[in-house]
């Protein structure tokens, strides 16, 4: 038996990929190395972008009631509190972006949500399984893996999420340039703390001229917390390996508090600044995801949310080419997308790394230097991918626009397409687009009536498969008596100046199933959207041989 897909490594990232290919109906497998599931709380969370993810494959709400928001940071010089700040306290929801702020949430927390809902799917995690060997299959239409109890198997794909010393990257031989900072260390751990003056509602922060000591609360867990610190050096300036009264000694040096009072510590780690990167991301039919790619700095906590948002990017273009109505060369425009947000991810956390690190050297700096806007995660898109559709021209919208300004206020293909709050045309209730955009689909929008025509074509090509789903919205002045299921009310307006619609105007807009827009068109140009759902889609009814 030929397996559609085989996902090695089950962290975030593979988890991510095998949920939104489960979905869409592929023969997915994910396989991993360790005999356990960890425990390990590792990552603090995902950002609004990851959040946007999560909740379009269904377990954001698990995620929220599983985390808690980001705490407010108390920063201590010589044992004693200098400083308190909330990097946060001016976010807030827009109706472009639901969510304003990271969730801390455990690792192993996420994971297991993530792998709950994978069995759903009937797809569940294969431990112990380590991959040692990957051969391109007669024909070139499989890959052959070989796994170290001597076993192989076969799949059409494989994709290597399998961590910063990816088996299946060098296997493959793709390299990974960059360096390593090795006078940039950490320790770190899941500790217990048992002292009750050092208040769950805040991280707290040590920073002194000799070193440093964080302690965040980990959801979930009554006396549990990340614990991060310099490390303790030998005689010569070496850094130690990390061990309970180590980290006990750091407490006290750094916090004035008995060491007693720190009670356990495992999955004791020290941690390096890496910054590298594949020089590929696809070698046949393997690919890599997560940090399997790229590594970089942990300022502004964008490694496991770099993987999640890779996954989400190569899920739909695998459904797509296993589904046969896309050919393999869509499977490079993973590589085209993502490898540039790499390199631009690596160089934003080494930046904000070095802002961290200057800040702290003061009384009452902290580690909210490392947050910026662009952590977020919101802004990232595509605009020099050749699925950016721009020959349409971006200013489609401007046909009808009022104001000046208001086709430059519009998405442009390849962006991140906004969200807006709405109303469901047939029953009234409240939604958003986001809620029509979520599932294993490409979305159509049509706004004014001169888009009917378009968007009932788009229904009568696609309608009977779950691929694409036609969505007009009507603006609150126009009738929407006989509204298709699925219609929206943009009651406040909030959709059309979202996507540069002006007063009375109309627009079609094609957003991909991973909520990029993928081309603007006036509502009068049919053939723009229907060449670009044929790239995407194919033509129902014909499905590509070779796959």
């Amino acid at each position: 038996m030929t397996d559609d897909v085989l996902i090695v490594g089950a962290g975030p990232t593979g988890l991510t990929l095998a949920l939104d290919l489960a979905r869409r109906g592929a023969a997915v497998r994910i396989v991993d190395k360790s005999p356990a599931h960890p425990r390990t709380s590792r990552a603090k969370g995902p950002n609004p972008r990851s959040l946007e993810i999560l909740a379009d494959l269904g377990v954001a709400d698990e995620v929220l009631a599983a985390g808690s928001a980001p705490l407010p940071m108390r920063v201590y010089r010589d044992h004693r509190p200098v400083a308190e700040t909330d990097p946060w306290a001016d976010a807030a929801p827009t109706p472009a972006a639901r969510f304003d702020r990271p969730w801390l949430i455990a690792q192993w927390r996420l994971e297991e949500i993530l792998r709950a809902r994978l069995a759903g799917h009937g797809v569940r995690v294969e431990l112990g399984r380590d991959v040692v060997g990957l051969a391109e299959g007669a024909g070139g239409h499989h890959v052959d893996v070989t796994f170290a109890e001597g076993r192989a198997e076969r799949a059409r794909y494989v994709v290597g999420c399998d961590g910063a010393h990816s088996p299946v990257r060098k296997l493959l031989g793709v390299t990974f340039e960059g360096t390593t900072a090795d006078d940039q260390v950490m320790v770190s751990g899941d500790v217990e703390l048992d002292h009750e003056e050092l208040g769950r509602d805040r991280w707290h922060q040590w920073f002194d001229t000799d070193g440093a000591v964080m302690l965040c609360p980990i959801p979930g867990t009554r006396t549990g917390w990340w614990f991060q610190a310099g490390p303790e050096r030998d005689a010569d300036g070496r850094p130690l390996a990390p061990t309970l009264d180590g980290f006990r000694r750091l407490f006290t040096r750094h916090t004035g508090l008995p060491g007693r009072h720190l009670t356990r510590a495992e999955l004791l780690s020290t941690y390096r600044v890496n910054v590298r990167m594949a020089d590929r991301y696809r070698v046949g039919r393997v690919l890599l995801a997560g940090d399997a790619a790229h590594v970089h700095a942990i300022a502004g906590g964008l490694g496991m949310n770099t993987g999640i948002q890779d996954a989400f990017n190569l899920g739909w273009k695998l459904g797509q080419v296993l589904a046969g109505q896309a050919d393999a060369g869509l499977l490079d425009t993973y590589e085209e997308e993502r490898l540039p947000v790499a390199a631009w991810t690596l160089d934003l956390t080494s930046d904000r790394l070095r802002a961290t690190l200057e800040a702290i050297r003061e009384p009452g700096g902290n580690l909210g230097s490392a947050m910026t806007p662009e952590t977020a995660g919101l802004g990232i898109g595509y605009r020099w991918s050749s699925l950016a559709d721009t020959r349409a021209g971006a200013g489609a919208n401007a046909e009808a626009a009022t104001e000046a300004d208001t086709a430059t206020s519009a998405p442009h293909p390849g962006d991140r397409a906004p969200d807006a709050p709405c109303r469901d045309a047939a029953t009234g209730e409240r939604t958003h687009l986001y809620g029509t955009f979520a599932g294993p689909h490409t979305t159509v929008l049509g706004f004014g009536p001169a888009s009917a025509a378009v968007l009932r074509e788009v229904a009568a090509t696609y309608g009977k498969g779950p691929g694409v789903r036609a969505c007009r919205v009507y603006a609150a002045h126009e009738d929407h008596g006989t509204a298709e299921p699925g219609s929206l009310i943009d009651d406040q307006g909030h959709a059309a100046a979202a996507y540069g619609i002006g007063a009375g105007g109309s627009g079609l807009v094609v957003v991909r199933p991973d909520h990029h827009v993928g081309i603007v068109a006036p509502a009068g140009d049919p053939g723009s959207v229907r060449e670009y759902l044929r790239r995407l889609h194919g033509v129902p009814g014909m499905v590509d041989a070779v796959r």
